[in-house]
């Protein structure tokens, strides 16, 4: 899965997942930008960084056309607070909305022309949120849904000359798990959760991120492959469980 003398963009790709995923990217033998608001607090060895808003689509078009060529887009940059429904106004709703799934397109339409020339790919982060109730972050889960609704249509309109595919991403090992899941204790506990028994690592969504834009993948467009360790014990297993203790 040699990705040498392509480069490659990723969204969100200054911590966290999109951290792990430029750092694939480069062990692969890639040229990787990593774009987003902020510079990163620990630079990451053969990655350059170059200041994005992935939700101005006048600021993507300049980010796209200041690239000499482009082999491949990883559409990263997300994320939500914790916040039930009704705890919000319908306008915080529409900015995790816009962060997850309006912005992955209009950073796609940016850098379609690059892409289409080079025969290259598209990889979205995708979320299991999108595939089961997410009670917490009900608009995240609805973005991520739609966005690989987005990758499958795409992935129709672009071929031959683009490829479209979705990484489904489980819960990740970054540094701001603790924040998440309540400490050490409680990344265990949610660990345990996993048929894996163990949360991702960034490393785990970036070598699959190099599979998906390398030619061994040169046949596989509009898919979804699934990163979650195995998913989610089913709830009912559990009570079932205690109620024969």
């Amino acid at each position: 899965m040699e990705l040498s003398g392509k480069l490659a963009v990723v969204t969100g790709g200054t911590r966290g997942v999109g951290a792990g995923i430029a750092r694939a990217f480069v062990a692969a033998g890639a040229e990787v930008i990593a774009a987003a608001r902020r510079a990163p607090e620990v630079p990451c060895e053969g990655v350059e960084f170059r200041p994005l808003d992935v939700r101005d689509p006048a600021s993507a078009r300049r980010f796209f056309e200041g690239l000499p060529r482009l082999d491949v887009l990883v559409n990263n940059a997300g994320g939500t607070p914790y916040r039930l429904l009704t705890e919000a106004d319908a306008e915080r709703h529409a900015r995790v909305l816009e962060l997850n799934l309006t912005a992955p397109l209009t950073v796609s339409l940016a850098a379609y022309e690059l892409l289409r020339r080079a025969r290259g790919s598209v990889v979205m982060i995708g979320s299991v949120s999108g595939g089961r109730p997410s009670p917490g972050s009900a608009a995240y889960g609805a973005a991520k849904a739609g966005l690989e609704s987005l990758a499958r249509s795409m992935a129709v309109e672009w071929a031959p000359e683009v490829r479209v595919n979705t990484l489904v991403v489980g819960m990740v090992r970054t540094e701001l798990a603790h924040l998440h899941y309540g400490g050490a204790r409680g990344v265990a506990a949610v660990s345990r959760t996993v048929p894996l028994g163990r949360l991702a690592e960034p490393a785990d969504v970036g070598a699959a991120a190099v599979f998906l834009a390398s030619d061994a993948a040169a046949y596989v467009t509009g898919a979804a492959l699934q990163v979650h360790g195995g998913g989610e014990r089913p709830a009912f297993l559990d009570a079932v469980t205690a109620g024969e203790a």
